[in-house]
This record gives structure tokens, sequence and C-alpha cells, in this order.
């Protein structure tokens, strides 16, 4: 599987100082010769002043989706951060048609409010 994330700044949503809102925009391609189903998320989650979490649970945003060869699926979620900067990773779990399970790592990605709100960068 091949994995990109895209995060984006939230202005409309967040109420600074204490609350940044970051949408993220996942695309997973599967560049495999086999079907495989996403039925596991897991995200480690750093943010600076509230704390590392990690999150976890059954396929992504209500939905299993089955990956054919070539096969992309594309979705969206947010995280809210305490800290004008974060950042996030982890990894799906999929399983082919013989029940076979693999992991495909999601890389790390980095949520940072822009300097264009004002105030400084901690």
């Amino acid at each position: 599987m091949e994995i990109g994330v895209e995060p984006v700044y939230s202005h409309g949503h967040s109420t600074p100082p204490d609350r940044h809102v970051f949408a993220y925009f996942v695309r997973i391609k599967n560049v495999g010769d086999r079907p495989a189903q996403l039925f596991w998320r897991h995200w480690k989650i750093h943010d600076p002043v509230a704390g590392d979490q990690e999150v976890e649970g059954e396929g992504v945003v209500g939905e299993s989706p089955l990956l054919g060869p070539g096969d992309v699926h594309e979705y969206y979620s947010y995280c809210i951060l305490e800290g004008r900067n974060g950042h996030m990773d982890g990894f799906y779990h999929f399983r082919e048609k013989d029940g076979s399970v693999f992991r495909a790592e999601i890389p790390r990605f980095f949520l940072q409010v822009p300097l264009s709100t004002g105030g400084p960068v901690a």
C-alpha cells in the first residue's frame, strides 16, 4: 500500500491559543497485485502541550474499504491539538482474501499552525 497524508490548518474551527484544529486528507493506493481490505487503524498523535495519545479502531470514518490492485481510497478526518504544532503517524491493518493480514505504515506528517495566524510557534 502507498499512503499519503496532507494536513491543513482549519482557521474557522480553531480557537487559539489552546485549540487548534487540523483537517487531514488521506490517500491510500493498493500498489500490490492482490485485493486487500482495510479493517483497523492505529494513530499516534503527538501534542507537546496536551501530551501524546493513541487512537485505534475499526476501519476509517465508518468504512472498511476493499482495494483491488491499482485502486485508491481517499478520506478526510481531523485532529485537535492544544499546542501550535505536533505530528501524527501510525498504521493500518489490511486483510487479504486468504485471511492473511499485513500492516501498512502511515508516514509521519506534521501539524503546524501557519505563522500568519500570529503569535510564537512553540
